[in-house]
């Protein structure tokens, strides 16, 4: 139990700004493992996102709420889904070559196709939570898709990890670690934690599984377009994944939710 809790903290500590103890590092072996916890960390920034908004309704409207949740989410993972998907959105939109793409990844300043990437990912993102919250007006529903999306999207985004290759050759990436190794247990863990609050909320409305079919058809088209033009991922292309599957379980459960 003990090594387990030293293993949750270590995901906490790299993939959020939440204070861990001071006994937590950046050990690799630790980190590999971390991946199964990966989902969970998404049950902490849904459930962050989510209290945020649901307190702010009660001065705001439901848009305002929202930004402010948006925010929320933000500064608990430090922006570092959002950092990357710029980043690819940057890589992609610049590069023709491998080397191109990695090195302008590799670069800290944003350019043209990262802040024109992240205004449509953010307009995406607040419409698609507008719709949302107002077509299901439930507390207890409106808690479990914010907790979902951010769970299911971060299984998406974890399972390219047992899939595919690290692209880098070298160790300059922070991501690095997580490409090394996993077992069953990773593989087990993500998928458990990362699909548990979305099978608590079919209960509520079974159809809303459909959002998984939606959500690993862009993982899988995403993960096709890396091998595609680098020959594997990155850590931003993990960042990216996050952001893009997030969006779309927003959008699909709002379809469903409507329609079906």
């Amino acid at each position: 139990m003990k090594k387990e809790l030293h293993i949750f903290f270590t995901a906490l500590m790299f993939y959020t700004r939440i204070p861990c103890p001071a006994t937590i590092d950046h050990h690799p072996d630790y980190l590999n493992k971390a991946s199964r916890y990966f989902p969970v960390i998404g049950w902490l920034v849904g459930s962050i996102s989510f209290m945020v908004f649901y307190l702010s309704t009660f001065v705001f409207s439901n848009e305002i709420a929202i930004v402010l949740s948006m925010i929320a989410s933000i500064l608990v993972t430090g922006a570092f889904h959002e950092d990357g998907f710029a980043d690819v959105c940057d890589g992609f939109g610049g590069g023709w070559t491998k080397e191109k793409i990695l090195l302008i990844m590799k670069d800290s300043a944003i350019g043209a196709y990262g802040a024109i990437g992240l205004v449509l990912l953010f307009l995406l993102k607040f419409q698609g939570l507008v719709q949302l919250v107002e077509e299901t007006n439930s507390i207890a529903i409106g808690f479990l898709l914010f907790v979902s999306a951010h769970s299911v999207s971060r299984l998406a985004a974890i399972s390219i990890v047992f899939t595919h290759q690290y692209s880098r050759e070298d160790a300059t990436s922070k991501s690095k670690p997580i490409a090394q190794s996993y077992t069953w247990r990773e593989v087990f863990g993500a998928f458990f934690f990362g699909l548990l609050p979305l099978l608590i909320l079919a209960i509520f409305c079974w159809q809303i599984l459909y959002a998984v079919i939606t959500v690993f058809l862009f993982r899988f088209f995403l993960a096709r377009y890396f091998q595609k033009w680098i020959g594997g991922y990155t850590g931003d292309c993990l960042g990216a994944t996050q952001q893009v599957c997030e969006v779309v379980f927003y959008l699909s459960s709002f379809a469903l939710w409507k329609f079906i």
